[in-house]
């Protein structure tokens, strides 16, 4: 269960995290002017500050951030809590320089207390909205003063008009003819024949009344063509009511209407704008996720085809190896060479247990390794490892512990715990190839909120062991791509490129995380998190791979090989075994080494020929089932199923990798055990007799 929480937490903070908007969730809570009077930031992704301006706001109040204008949140959101009610308003956030879209909804129910927020930005909708504004404004402003093409000022009772170039060019007046001094006559003179009655009974309208005059009509201008003008001004009278002064400008019609099209455009355009902004923002989001998914599918591919690469490198070489080894055996069996044969097998082994090892590794980069947790403490881990550590790191290197004297328990396969911590002593020897210091700390870690999303993990204590050196350090794109499988920065033949992958793998599987930090010429720490465990650890002697008394090579292979302890002897009497594999090759050669340990087998290739055999055979004394079984049964399910009518009929379980599923998540009932692929003959009759009470050969 608190796998699936810490799985669920991740998936929901990775969810959060691939919202480009910003998002928060509140909770209200008392605060010192009474209930709810304040607000605490929950939950928030790192958009929130790219939005808001606003960083590291998780535990944090809104008094604490904003004492200033607190009331005025809290009753938007208290409206919000109470009514269920979404609220969307958009907020300028001057720390940014961003209009920002924010909308609130109630979480669940009321007396959850909590609303989420998103923060959509809209600025660049808000910059294009104020250029048509602004577009729409000259156009205005050109209607009232960039369409003015000409002036005029009439002395009414002189006649004499006095006018600027552009009144001259609109009337077609010739070039120098004197701007003063003009008569009314002499202008009437280029206005259209059919527009010069109707101009006339305007002006003296306009002189009779007084105020102001607009008129529109023809003139021919200087290129001989016929342009529409619109005269206004305003007559001023005397106190006799007699015209005095008529002052005036002349509007370009045609012009004034191109500019009024163009304010219209940019009307209908912001109208479009505003109708289709919804539609426009879902199509351009809707692009980008496309080319997020095709990035993360590039870079998906990229990793699988490093990962198969690597595989496909290794596995071959081995292959040769064994496949050389085999046709040797062959030849040499041919020649009569018998005394040969020896070297060759024991060639041929040697590559298994390396395939072995290598698919062990990959088993634990993906979380898929068979373990077998035991509570443990850390200390006593890294304490009985002392040895096997200075030993493969070398006398250039000094090795130093800050061991923490509380440190919690965890709930940990020790066996694999230790392989972890050489690998990672191993790795920061090879960054100190002139000697340096290697510090092993443990300690305490209580990890919650945006700590724990940090560090991919659920809310809760873990212990922590940390490896630090002080050697070369590693560059950013390094870090970055530290724990992929085949991925190593050591000359060709010097290094797989899988033992920080494996301790991450096997870091994820115990419910923990991996962390890396490092600073080229510095050094590097890397950082395992496991959960802690609440119970007493188990009394435990010296390591396995310490007791061992091996080098750091050896030890490594150990950790993934079969163990071979002494052929079990043959029972007093013959046993009966249910062998049950579909795989042919592996079932014949187990079928082989059962029978001359001289147990009585009987073989099927699935569960339901297997429950067919079970049913037919009361006398059996042990199953022996593949997990992973085809037609519908796998082996757990054929277990459960024979005994049902066998209770104490022991069980052992062979698997190629750990389906936790099946197998209960290792927790297998007693007088069930678990061998893994491959094995070896001797590790096979082991299981068999441990499991049938039979004493190994002395």
């Amino acid at each position: 269960m608190e796998q699936q929480l810490a799985r669920s937490s991740l998936q929901r903070q990775a969810l959060f995290e691939a919202i480009d908007d910003g998002f928060c969730i509140i909770q209200f809570i008392d605060g010192p002017d009474g209930p709810l009077s304040d607000y605490l930031h929950v939950e928030a992704n790192s958009g929130y500050q790219r939005h808001t301006g606003i960083g590291n706001i998780v535990g944090k109040r809104l008094r604490e951030i904003e004492p200033d204008n607190a009331q005025t949140w809290l009753d938007l959101y208290g409206r919000v809590l109470r009514t269920g009610e979404t609220a969307r308003f958009e907020q300028e956030f001057r720390a940014v320089g961003r209009h920002i879209e924010v909308s609130a909804m109630r979480v669940g129910t009321p007396d959850l207390g909590q609303v989420s927020v998103l923060f959509r930005d809209i600025t660049a909708r808000k910059l294009t909205e104020a250029a048509l504004r602004d577009n729409v404004q000259r156009v205005q402003l050109a209607l009232a003063a960039g369409a003015i093409i000409g002036t005029w000022l009439w002395d009414v009772p002189a006649d004499c008009f006095s006018v600027d170039e552009g009144f001259a060019q609109a009337f077609g007046l010739a070039e120098g003819t004197p701007l003063s001094g003009l008569s009314l006559a002499q202008l009437m003179a280029t206005v259209h024949a059919d527009d010069r009655a109707a101009l006339v009974r305007a002006m003296q309208a306009a002189q009779q009344r007084g105020g102001a005059y607009a008129h529109q009509f023809r003139t021919r201008r200087r290129d001989g063509q016929y342009r529409w003008l619109e005269a206004n001004g305003r007559v001023e009278l005397d106190a006799e009511g007699r015209a005095t002064d008529f002052p005036g400008v002349l509007i370009d019609l045609e012009g004034r209407r191109a500019l009024e099209a163009e304010r219209d455009r940019a009307l209908a355009a912001l109208r479009a704008l505003n109708e289709t902004l919804e539609q426009r923002v879902e199509q351009r989001t809707a692009a980008l996720l496309k080319a997020e998914d095709a990035l993360r599918h590039a870079q998906k591919m990229d990793a699988v085809g490093q990962l198969t690469g690597g595989l496909a490198h290794d596995f071959n070489n081995l292959l040769a190896g064994i496949g050389g080894s085999l046709e040797l055996m062959q030849l040499r069996l041919a020649q009569g060479r018998v005394e040969e044969l020896a070297r060759h097998v024991d060639g041929a082994q040697t590559a298994v247990r390396r395939a072995a090892a290598l698919t062990q590794r990959l088993l634990a980069f993906s979380r898929r390794q068979t373990l077998d947790p035991r509570p443990a403490n850390l200390n006593q881990i890294v304490a009985s490892m002392g040895a096997l550590i200075g030993g493969s790191v070398g006398p250039a290197i000094q090795v130093d512990s800050a061991a923490d004297e509380g440190l919690w328990n965890t709930l940990v396969d020790v066996g694999q715990m230790e392989n972890a911590l050489l690998n990672l002593c191993l790795n920061a020897r090879d960054a100190m190839p002139d000697g340096g210091r290697l510090t092993i700390a443990t300690s305490n870690r209580t990890l919650v909120g945006a700590q724990a999303a940090q560090c991919e993990v659920a809310a809760g204590d873990y212990v922590q062991l940390a490896v630090v050196d002080t050697g070369v350090g590693m560059t950013a794109a390094v870090l970055a791509r530290a724990v992929e499988p085949f991925f190593t920065t050591k000359p060709a033949g010097q290094g797989t490129g899988l033992g920080l992958s494996m301790v991450y793998g096997f870091a994820g599987q115990s419910g923990g995380a991996l962390q890396l930090a490092s600073t080229p010429g510095q050094g590097s720490c890397v950082s395992l998190l496991l959960p802690r465990y609440a119970g007493v650890a188990q009394p435990m002697a010296a390591g396995a791979l310490a007791a061992a008394g091996m080098d750091a090579g050896a030890a490594t292979a150990l950790a993934s090989a079969s163990p071979s302890p002494s052929a079990a002897a043959a029972p007093l009497w013959r046993q009966k075994i249910l062998l049950v594999d579909d795989e042919a090759l592996v079932r014949a050669v187990t079928l082989e080494v059962l029978t001359d340990l001289g147990y009585d087998v009987i073989e099927a290739a699935d569960g339901a020929a297997g429950l067919a055999l079970a049913a037919a055979h009361g006398d059996l004394d042990l199953l022996i089932t593949d997990v992973g079984l085809p037609h519908g049964m796998n082996g757990r399910q054929l277990a459960d199923a024979v005994r049902a009518r066998l209770p104490a009929l022991p069980v052992l379980f062979i698997t190629g990798f750990a389906e936790q599923a099946v197998l209960h998540h290792g927790n297998l009932a007693p007088g069930m055990q678990l061998l893994t692929k491959p094995y070896s003959a001797e590790a096979l009759a082991l299981r068999v007799g441990q499991l049938l009470r039979v004493a190994p050969a002395q």
